[in-house]
């Protein structure tokens, strides 16, 4: 079997695929996601640019090895009434983040991309799951804060830990919030590349 790369660092990505008993190989990418949010206004064009500039640069590296294998990018943003927010880079930012999430209903948007080192084939798609919070006062969003589940997650918050706490209501794939939307992946895995995840060895 072709081997299946995970082009991301996120911890939360490689749980998911580690719980479903997928074999799998990470590859981190380095690209300016700066610079596609300045020119691109649309949230699901965005993630899905994102995470189609992860696999080329991935797919361009892995092909210098000749490794012949298939390849997962992905990227997520949380969309608050047509405002793209991100990852928080310090605490005051992620209690800002959050205090603006508080008491009202945010889109999450994953982008993914699919293709294969030696096909020049691409998939490109996204889901987007809708998510209420609760109101929390300021106390208790310091009180989150200080789990450091904020780092490194769009919208500085992780649906299945302690944020469970304070989500309400959840409408849509919840494994699109966590990060990889594993529904779409394993119907595009199946019909455009033959690759069954149900038939793989699992791990």
């Amino acid at each position: 079997m072709k081997k299946i790369i995970l082009a991301s660092k996120s911890i939360d990505r490689i749980e998911i695929l580690k719980r479903a008993g997928i074999p799998f190989e990470t590859f981190i990418t380095n690209i300016d996601e700066e610079k596609y949010k300045t020119r691109i206004l649309n949230t699901v064009e965005l993630v899905q640019e994102l995470a189609k500039a992860k696999a080329i640069f991935a797919k361009n590296k892995l092909l210098n090895n000749n490794l012949d294998a298939i390849i997962i990018a992905a990227d997520t943003i949380v969309d608050l009434d047509g405002e793209i927010i991100g990852k928080a880079h310090h605490e005051k930012e992620a209690f800002n983040i959050l205090r603006k999430l508080m008491g009202k209903t945010h889109k999450l948007i994953t982008g993914i991309t699919i293709t294969e080192t030696k096909n020049p084939k691409i998939i490109v798609d996204s889901d987007t799951t809708i998510v209420e919070f609760l109101e929390l006062s300021d106390e208790e969003i310091w009180d989150y804060i200080k789990t450091n589940e904020w780092k490194e997650r769009a919208g500085a918050y992780s649906i299945k830990d302690t944020a469970s706490l304070f989500i309400s209501k959840i409408n849509g794939s919840s494994s699109n919030v966590i990060g990889l939307p594993m529904h779409k992946i394993y119907e595009i895995l199946k019909k455009e590349f033959g690759l069954n995840l149900f038939q793989i060895k699992r791990i």
